[in-house]
């Protein structure tokens, strides 16, 4: 079955662009005489529905990182990279519930304007200036290097060719259309994007189990798949196969209980919570119901990736390990670094049509993060550096003019860029997440306090945000060895303490508006609730520290530290009259769920805990 693409293909694949330019155009116009405003341009004029906002915040974070990288991460360690979607379905609850209804109700445009209106704006451009480097050194040039392997991989075209071909394809109506365009034709591309990606699942499991169906297939790569493909905590000294033809340890990837005690949930409320392409979604929602609601939808779609992109990867990897599967079958080519894993299968399994199908959902992961990549870019420096330092008074035509040209920009840059960043890496999804990784504590420090805590300050919040990276970089340089899940939690610890000691030592606290009486008893209780549960948690860490040292257990320091951070938190804004004149008041009645929220919630708990504990 493998070879090259067949007339039908094309024809398919032809398609699904002019669906998706004619869409992107369609929706970006506006009445003959009207211009489009920065609101219109960056926020699609804050009228997304709830299935927009799910489906959009799937299609920009879905992408080749995950088609090829994850998939890659299948092929060498298994199921357990899957802790990355299923933790983050569980994290889109928490900011659906408590984040975003923060955000909405002070209606900001970017994550830097809400550190400017709670700190100030030293701080705000620390952040913008982070944001615009990771979008276009680390997110862009991913997507679109991993996307340019895969079409290399299937269809022979250069990696070079392949990138600048996927990047004018995302610019065609992104740059023109703004957010609005972005947000309804990822409402298509997710239809592509998983539909495409069951059929490439489907089929890599009928061929797997040699032609008796899709349960006898997960059946077969369940029985031949190498230890520990099917298990989501992974103890140290797992060796797997590191794709250079030598070996490596996967608990450096994914340290044990480090996944679910420690900072991979870092990584999912900084990526989702205050991440400007992610959030961008669902600030452009038409109210606060529709924002929440957003969210649980695409919390339902998490749970189902690791269906559509690790599958296939640890099917690739039973049809390589048992070659008796592959005789005779007519299948080309060789897996020589795991993130070849994906697009072998979509040569050699996928039928002629349906690979034109299927190439497409590649792409529509692809083009859809590309595209809310450089909106979001294109957002922050146009709204927080040059409104804010070049011209203030510029008028909405200027404002969305210099939207486009900044989009065009960061493309550009990150076409040149992602040769030499990524061209000699295995597998690149841990090169994403480790480097990321070196922003997300502060991140989530600065921006959690920020929300909640009326002590903190933007001296505190200032220095939080330059120590994180030297932070992060001296503890990888004291610990070399140790998985970059671990140096993260540390991270966080050390820069919770310093943010707290600046926070309460600053003289420009001022006294505040009392707490309300009715409030005042529940904060003191749920105060002294996480402390308790630190307090707990820590004994337990120094408790069973050595005998679990092998699964990560020290993971639980940084759990225990979080649980004593919310609980100053509440304990100090019950009780403390001075408080940062910045700081904002929290209405409670912007937490309220209803039902739909609420029920939706529980499943989504519910499925990820029967996971795990089928899986552990």
């Amino acid at each position: 079955m493998g070879g090259a693409f067949e007339l039908i293909d094309y024809i398919v694949f032809v398609c699904y662009v002019l669906i998706i330019v004619s869409i992107g155009l369609w929706v970006s116009r506006t009445k003959k005489g009207v211009q489009k405003t920065s609101q219109d341009y960056f926020l699609a004029n804050r009228s997304l529905k709830w299935w927009a906002i799910g489906a959009s915040l799937i299609a920009a974070n879905i992408s080749a990182e995950h088609f090829i990288a994850m998939s890659g991460s299948g092929y060498r360690i298994g199921l357990g990279i899957a802790a990355y979607e299923w933790i983050a379905a569980i994290v889109l609850i928490i900011v659906g519930k408590y984040f975003l209804p923060l955000f909405l109700d002070k209606g900001i445009y970017t994550m830097p304007q809400f550190i400017e209106n709670r700190y100030n704006k030293s701080v705000s451009v620390a952040f913008a200036v982070f944001w615009l480097l990771v979008y276009v050194f680390v997110n862009l040039t991913s997507v679109a290097w991993l996307g340019a392997l895969a079409i290399n991989r299937i269809m022979g075209i250069p990696v070079m060719w392949g990138i600048v071909g996927l990047a004018a394809f995302s610019a065609l109506y992104s740059i023109y259309g703004g957010l609005k365009a972005v947000a309804w034709t990822d409402v298509v591309q997710v239809v592509f994007l998983i539909g495409g990606g069951l059929v490439t699942t489907i089929l890599g499991l009928y061929a797997v189990s040699g032609g008796e169906g899709v349960f006898q297939g997960l059946a077969v790569i369940y029985e031949k798949a190498t230890y520990p493909h099917f298990n989501m905590i992974i103890p140290q000294d797992t060796i797997v196969p590191d794709g250079a033809g030598g070996t490596t340890d996967a608990f450096g990837d994914l340290p044990g209980l480090a996944v679910i005690l420690g900072a991979m949930w870092l990584v999912n409320l900084g990526y989702w919570g205050f991440n400007q392409f992610i959030i961008q979604k669902g600030l452009a929602a038409e109210n606060i119901q529709h924002a929440k609601k957003g969210l649980i939808f695409a919390g339902y779609l998490k749970i189902l990736i690791p269906v559509i992109v690790i599958l296939p990867g640890i099917t690739a990897y039973v049809l390589f390990q048992h070659p008796e599967i592959l005789r005779d079958s007519g299948y080309v080519g060789e897996i020589e670094r795991a993130d070849e894993a994906y697009p072998w299968l979509l040569k050699n399994i996928v039928p002629a049509g349906i690979r034109g199908l299927t190439f497409a959902a590649l792409v529509a992961a692809i083009v859809s993060s590309l595209s809310a990549m450089i909106n979001s870019a294109s957002t922050i420096f146009t709204m927080d550096i040059y409104k804010s330092f070049v011209k203030k008074d510029a008028s909405e035509r200027e404002l969305v003019l210099v939207g486009r040209i900044v989009a065009f920009t960061a493309l550009v840059i990150a076409v040149f860029s992602a040769r030499p960043l990524l061209g000699g890496l295995d597998q690149a999804f841990q090169y994403i997440q480790e480097y990321t990784g070196y922003i997300y504590p502060g991140v989530v420090v600065v921006f959690g306090m920020g929300l909640f805590w009326k002590q903190a300050t933007a001296r505190a919040a200032l220095w939080t945000a330059i120590a994180t990276i030297p932070a992060g970089i001296v503890i990888k340089l004291l610990f070399p060895e140790m998985p970059f899940i671990l140096r993260m939690g540390y991270v966080f610890i050390l820069l919770a303490l310093l943010a707290t000691v600046l926070s309460l030592t600053d003289r420009s606290l001022a006294p505040g508006k009392p707490v309300a009486d009715s409030r005042i008893r529940f904060m003191v209780n749920a105060g002294y609730g996480f402390v308790i549960a630190g307090v707990i948690t820590f004994l337990l860490g120094i408790l069973f520290i050595r005998r679990y040292a092998h699964l990560g257990f020290e993971a639980v320091f940084m759990m225990a530290s979080a649980f004593g951070f919310v609980g100053m938190i509440f304990l100090l804004n019950a009780k403390m009259t001075k408080v940062d004149p910045k700081a904002f008041e929290v209405k409670p009645e912007l937490f309220r769920t209803g039902r739909a929220f609420n029920l939706g919630a529980a499943g989504i708990i519910l499925i990820v805990g029967l996971l795990y504990y089928f899986f552990w």
